[in-house]
């Protein structure tokens, strides 16, 4: 688990915790990591959840698929990230959506129990680790939120501008490159792909971007 250690420092669950302190945590939480290959299942709707995923290397969709098999992408989960705490937070008894691995990955995964029970030694980093989970809990209601603008806009054209001047802003520059691959896109916005593609492509025509595979440019 030592060679993590680095990766871990920067994950937001861990935010105030010293490198002595988080070496002795990680067993208290009952900490494993499991490598996953490009598209393999991380979890499926469904099953029971009790445990956090943290993306210690590759990245992770999570996906929704309806009774006919129509796939729409909730969520990207790039690298320091986590997954999963939502409904182990609610204490859902079988997950509503699926997780994969996109690319090759390590994945860490916790008991989220042990993260809301302090153990008996009532750690004070332990505490700390309590309020960052709140944090991020807040933050990924802020994110969906962001992603209901997204969905709720009328026309695939102020779908895609919106998505993509958000990504912009995050980058803080008008070129950019996003995370999904064209049906991955189409997936996260709720549209069809092939209306989509021809959309892009109107809005390079009419000036408004550039692009290049998954690289934009908004002039």
């Amino acid at each position: 688990m030592k060679k993590y250690l680095e990766m871990l420092k920067k994950v937001t669950l861990f935010e105030g915790i010293n490198d002595n302190d988080l070496q002795s945590l990680l067993p208290c939480l009952s900490a494993r990591v499991v490598h996953y290959d490009k598209n393999q299942t991380i979890f499926l709707n469904s099953e029971k959840s009790i445990n956090v995923g943290i993306v210690l290397s590759g990245q992770v969709h999570i996906i929704k698929e309806d009774y006919y098999g129509n796939r729409h992408i909730i969520a990207n989960i790039d690298e320091g990230n986590l997954f999963g705490e939502t409904f182990a937070c609610a204490d859902i008894k079988v997950l509503p959506v699926s997780a994969f691995a996109t690319t090759e990955s390590e994945i860490l995964f916790i008991n989220y129990s042990r993260i809301i029970t302090p153990c008996t030694n009532a750690c004070a980093f332990h505490s700390k680790l309590i309020y960052n989970m709140l944090r991020i809990v807040s933050m990924k209601n802020i994110i969906l939120n962001q992603k209901i603008e997204f969905t709720s806009k009328r026309t695939t054209r102020e779908k895609l501008l919106a998505y993509l001047c958000v990504e912009a802003q995050k980058c803080n520059n008008n070129s950019f490159s996003i995370p999904f691959n064209r049906q991955e896109l189409a997936d996260y916005l709720s549209v069809d792909r092939s209306a989509m593609s021809a959309e892009i492509c109107k809005l390079r025509d009419d000036g408004v971007l550039k692009f290049n595979k998954n690289r934009f440019e908004l002039l």
